[in-house]
Formats: C-alpha cells, sequence, structure tokens
C-alpha cells in the first residue's frame, strides 16, 4: 500500500501521527489551509508555464476566505456527519487573528473549510479531499469564479 503524503514526511523523520481526533480545530485549519494552498498552487502550476505574478493572482482567488467560505457554503449537503461535525468544530473554533481582507463570518466558514482540509488529509484520504476540492471548484465555476 502506498503512503500518503503526511506518512511518509512523518517517517522520514522517525514521527509518528497522534490521534486526528485529539487536534484542536485551530490546528486542522492550520495544516488544511497549508495543504489546500499546495493543491490550488498545484493546479495553477499544471495549467503550463506562467509569470509568478499570474499564478499568485489566479492562486489568491481562490484561497482567500470569501472564496473558502464560498466551497464549505457549495459542498454542506455533500459532507458526511462525521465531516460535518469537523467544519463546524473549525467553523466555530475562536481564532486569536482575523484575515485582512474578509468579513467575521467569511473568515469563521474558511477556518471551518481548512480544517475539514486538514482532517481529510491527517487521515489520509486525499482521494475524498480531491472529491470535495473538485466539486466545489466546479461549482464555483459556474458562478463566475476562475478555477
Amino acid at each position: 500500500m502506498e503512503k500518503g503524503i503526511n506518512e511518509y514526511i512523518l517517517g522520514k523523520f522517525g514521527m509518528e501521527q497522534a490521534d486526528v481526533r485529539t487536534y484542536s480545530p485551530l490546528v486542522l485549519a492550520y495544516i488544511g489551509d497549508a495543504i489546500y494552498d499546495l493543491v490550488i498552487r498545484s493546479m495553477m502550476v499544471g495549467k503550463g508555464n506562467a509569470h509568478v505574478n499570474e499564478l499568485h493572482r489566479r492562486t489568491s482567488r481562490l484561497v482567500k476566505a470569501h472564496a473558502q467560505a464560498e466551497m464549505a457554503h457549495i459542498l454542506m449537503d455533500s459532507l458526511t456527519e462525521e465531516e460535518q461535525a469537523v467544519y463546524r468544530r473549525g467553523r466555530n473554533a475562536n481564532p486569536h487573528t482575523m484575515a485582512k481582507n474578509a468579513t467575521v463570518s467569511d473568515y469563521r466558514q474558511a477556518t471551518g473549510f481548512e480544517a475539514l482540509m486538514g482532517y481529510l488529509y491527517l487521515e489520509d484520504r486525499m482521494d475524498r479531499m480531491m472529491e470535495l476540492i473538485l466539486q466545489g471548484l466546479g461549482k464555483l465555476r459556474g458562478q463566475g469564479e476562475e478555477a
């Protein structure tokens, strides 16, 4: 069986992963933000060579809090009860910072979305994570967002 990215990385450092259920929702959001950003950056680079400023502009549209809040809204009916619970824990967490250009509502929903992405990543459920991202991006595209 092939290792997931996280298992591979931890193994190289001689570490084992703790039980994901013990992580705070903000820790899940922390790693979820990074993995979602990596997926979107990989997608943008995969479209072909472009100026880095253009890649950043395209990526930023999809990783900003408002876009993540929209993704959460779009995906809510597709989430399992377990996934909805992780999302709610993230959304209801009390972060001590705020995004510069986001409403409180968008920021909280984006934190829930990131927590879900982090949870799926740490659970080595990349297929499910990608399924949700693809579904969300497809519907954002239908709403006029560039994906």
